[in-house]
């Protein structure tokens, strides 16, 4: 009878040892998992943060070589001098009124077409930094967190108005938040329990 009670005890104690074993590891997987996933989704945020920084630095490079009153006074002043300039070599080389003014009006024309060339380089380049965002996206929205995925959408909303700066920080201030959260550790058991004893 001791035999047997010696065995019932220690298959009782090694089923609870085993259970115990399982239970131990399998929390130390999940939480090497939950691990991974947060190194994971830290590295795809900051891949999109600096996506969404190279845009903007682009789309910013794009306003200030080519959009302000200044830069649109300077074309046009170069415009004036080359049809000037034009009209008064084709008039020293015996050229008509007529043939003069053609010639002005070519040169501002070619200028002009340089210029427009020049400008649809410089707005291709914002397209990169569009790619890149695109593509630092695409994992995020596979995220688990819904708040991450939502984040994710309304900036990428926000990049087709690279534009709208206020737009734009606000929704790359949302996904920061979102990662934030996402990324936090989670509270230890007894925290939650005394966290909900609390409230």
């Amino acid at each position: 009878m001791d035999k047997l009670i010696e065995l019932v005890s220690t298959l009782a104690s090694g089923a609870v040892i085993a259970v115990l074993a399982s239970w131990l590891t399998s929390r130390a997987r999940s939480h090497q998992e939950r691990q991974a996933e947060i190194g994971a989704l830290r590295v795809q945020a900051d891949a999109m943060t600096v996506a969404v920084m190279e845009l903007q630095g682009a789309a910013t490079a794009n306003r200030l070589l080519w959009d302000g009153p200044a830069e649109r006074a300077r074309s046009f002043l170069l415009t004036v001098l080359a049809f000037a300039g034009g009209a008064a070599r084709a008039r020293i080389a015996g050229g008509t009124e007529v043939q003069s003014g053609l010639v002005g009006f070519g040169r501002a024309a070619e200028l002009l077409s340089r210029e427009r060339v020049a400008s649809k380089q410089t707005v291709a380049a914002v397209r990169e930094p569009l790619i890149r965002a695109a593509t630092a996206a695409a994992p995020l929205m596979r995220s688990s967190d819904p708040a991450v995925v939502t984040a994710t959408e309304q900036l990428l909303n926000a990049l087709s108005d690279v534009e709208n700066t206020v737009r734009l920080e606000a929704a790359l201030e949302a996904f920061g938040r979102a990662v934030n959260v996402a990324t936090a550790p989670r509270p230890s058991w007894w925290a939650r329990r005394r966290a909900a004893r609390t409230t």
